[in-house]
């Protein structure tokens, strides 16, 4: 179980905020049908987790969410943590996180390369976890494959996860123009522009406070953007 060692959100200590969650007290489920996404990253599992094996931290992305992630007085989930290298991470600094995903792959293999991590199966939009009870969630392209009309949603379920002023960093693809479909090397996502992006995260109830973007020498077909939000 996630627990925080005496920190509170919302006038509770979130390990008592989490033991809640087992009795029904934990934010509205999303109805989101995420089985295509699972079997599709279940049947490439292999070749995606070899992915990162090798250079997989970018240094200006792994500084924001360094610089946001760390030192909150609670508990952070890496949500659709796929391998677990981003939750692990954040628990070599000290964090107090736990990874979750879908992919039964993909936490076998997280619980067995980062022993004494916790990693949890299970959907983002459906997290036995209590409103206001964490200080923090990372949803690295976790949210990519997510049709628009799911998107707000989604977020809003991060918002009630987290208590007052508590961060959301989101990695996505971006986009110059327009909110587009393409084809991704596993499943179908979605190219966000930044300023849309954050215009749905304001409508959520977060305050943006740091942004990112970038593009890939090597891919001049992909960008890339982060922000970092605050929970209002």
């Amino acid at each position: 179980m996630i627990c925080a060692r005496g920190s509170h959100a919302g006038g509770k200590r979130v390990k008592d905020t989490i033991a809640d969650a087992e009795i029904g007290h934990r934010p509205y489920p999303v109805a989101v049908d995420f089985q295509p996404v699972r079997d599709a990253y279940s049947s490439l599992s292999e070749e995606y987790i070899a992915l990162y094996d090798g250079d997989w931290l970018h240094e200006d992305e792994g500084s924001l969410i360094r610089r946001h992630l760390t030192g909150l007085p609670g508990a952070v989930l890496d949500v659709g943590c796929g391998p677990g290298y981003w939750t692990a991470h954040l628990h070599s600094l000290g964090v107090e996180v736990t990874g979750v995903d879908l992919v039964p792959e993909f936490i076998a293999h997280a619980r067995a390369t980062h022993p004494g991590v916790e990693f949890r199966l299970g959907s983002m939009t459906d997290l036995d976890v209590p409103e206001h009870s964490v200080a923090g969630v990372l949803a690295w392209y976790s949210t990519i494959h997510l049709p628009p009309g799911d998107l707000d949603r989604t977020l809003a379920g991060f918002r009630r996860l987290l208590a007052f002023s508590g961060v959301l960093v989101l990695g996505f693809f971006d986009s110059e123009d327009e909110v587009a479909a393409f084809d991704h090397a596993v499943v179908t996502a979605y190219r966000w522009p930044a300023d849309v992006f954050a215009e749905r995260l304001a409508k959520a109830g977060f305050t943006e406070v740091q942004r990112l973007r970038r593009q890939n020498p090597e891919r001049p077909d992909r960008r890339y953007a982060v922000i970092a939000a605050r929970a209002s």
